[in-house]
């Protein structure tokens, strides 16, 4: 018999799915709390492993489906893809995978369709055991890596030619690794001994992060999501990789903070707390909800230096004189492919120029509220050096009284780059992340 949690969540994976698929939904934004967790945490599973993989898998299957896979009902092509993401990514038994699409692809269709999946999926599993596998051989090693591991072509072309093929491998393949995730603890280093054992109570391991001490690396992240830490501000959810560009900003006891694109305030909070609290954060943001989300995050963390602002920075005629200034700029989200299932799909090159403009605006706007002697740090979640290095260097051309400062004291050496912090999934094991410090000399 098939288990009902595991076909109730094969079900709702494949309705979000279409919505994926045919609505341009966003995989993270499908959850929405009406289901059992574990029939929830199933489907999520799916829902972002076969997103990921779409286009590895679809070229598998494309083998052992007669005629075009683009022609097979959609519900259909959804159960097997979840079936091939079973049997290829997951490992599970084949009986066991063979048998579950089957009794989802007879309750989402008819029969018919159960028994479709059954020989597909059979074919597949006998070819994988032999070692027969289609494999991709164009001749073109950008297109090849890309049905490989299930990217965009361009993107990988890019990497290839700024990178070289080992570390596009490398890169390709943190891509699409189980994600990791930290944890950064409200009462530093010294809580993570307390926090670690309630941690454990929950059944997650938690180990220190090796690039920052109030940091802790943890296995699994839906029970802590379910038990109120993060309400209670014990714990929050951030990666050490975007923890560590608030180390970049360095910001003082006393000092006034503008962290001029704040939401969901992450940063603006561990800004708040390296502070202790004296001096004053504005964390703006152009939503009304997301200045909510901050408010909410200074609540939760009991903090009082946050200054929630609802504006447009490209527009704003706000102080001119704070000492530091943190533009985390929106970027393509190269860093985060490993978390963000849907996100290699939704960009292109014409995207990735119009981000360019926008950084360099709001890198504009960002550098009139520096006072003399500030200093301006940008930052991104990106691995381009279009959003990055090229960023920083004609934000120099343009604004002469401003200088690289050097970061090397103020991050990890391994995550030093000449003058640049740089954090790489694949050499890591974080986010991608960059950081620049630009500091104002002139009056």
């Amino acid at each position: 018999m098939p288990d009902a949690t595991d076909l109730t969540a094969r079900l709702l994976a494949v309705q979000r799915l279409l919505r994926v698929e045919d609505d341009g939904a966003h995989v993270a934004r499908l959850a929405d709390g009406s289901h059992p967790p574990e029939v929830s945490r199933r489907a999520v599973d799916f829902v972002a492993g076969v997103t990921r993989q779409k286009r590895w898998l679809d070229f598998v299957l494309a083998a052992f489906v007669r005629g075009r896979l683009q022609d097979l009902d959609p519900e259909l092509l959804q159960v097997l893809r979840i079936g091939a993401y079973d049997l290829l990514i997951r490992e599970t038994a084949p009986h066991a995978a063979v048998n579950e699409a089957v009794e989802t692809a007879k309750a989402v269709l008819h029969r018919g369709a159960g028994s479709l999946t059954n020989g597909v999926l059979r074919a597949l599993d006998r070819a994988r055991r032999a070692g027969t596998l289609p494999q991709p051989s164009s001749g073109d090693l950008a297109d090849d890596l890309a049905v490989q591991f299930s990217h965009p072509t361009w993107t990988v072309r890019r990497w290839l030619d700024a990178w070289g093929e080992d570390a596009t491998r490398a890169f390709l393949a943190a891509s699409n690794a189980p994600a990791t995730f930290t944890l950064r603890l409200m009462g530093g280093a010294d809580a993570r001994a307390a926090v670690t054992a309630r941690l454990a109570d929950l059944g997650v391991t938690a180990s220190p992060s090796p690039w920052a001490d109030d940091f802790v690396e943890v296995d699994r992240l839906q029970p802590i999501l379910r038990s109120g830490l993060l309400d209670e501000g014990t714990v929050a959810v951030q990666d050490v990789a975007a923890g560590l560009v608030v180390h970049v900003l360095a910001p003082q006891p006393g000092e006034r903070v503008l962290d001029a694109a704040s939401a969901p305030g992450g940063k603006a909070v561990y800004a708040a707390l390296r502070m202790g609290d004296e001096g004053e954060v504005a964390a703006l943001d152009v939503s009304e909800a997301k200045v909510g989300l901050i408010a909410g995050a200074a609540r939760r963390h009991g903090l009082s230096s946050i200054r929630p602002v609802k504006a447009d920075l490209t527009t704003w005629d706000g102080d001119s004189a704070y000492d530091r200034v943190l533009l985390d700029a929106p970027c393509s989200g190269t860093g985060v492919l490993g978390k963000r299932a849907d996100l290699r799909w939704r960009r292109s090159p014409e995207a990735l120029a119009e981000l360019t403009d926008l950084q360099d605006r709001l890198l504009d706007a960002a550098a009139a509220h520096v006072r003399p002697g500030g200093v301006l740090v940008y930052s991104t979640c990106s691995v381009e050096a279009e959003e990055n290095d090229d960023r920083v260097t004609a934000f120099l051309a343009r604004h002469p009284g401003y200088s690289l400062d050097p970061v090397g004291t103020l991050v990890p050496a391994a995550l030093v780059d000449g003058d640049v912090y740089r954090a790489l999934p694949h050499a890591h094991g974080t986010d991608g992340a960059f950081a620049a410090r630009l500091r104002r000399s002139d009056p």
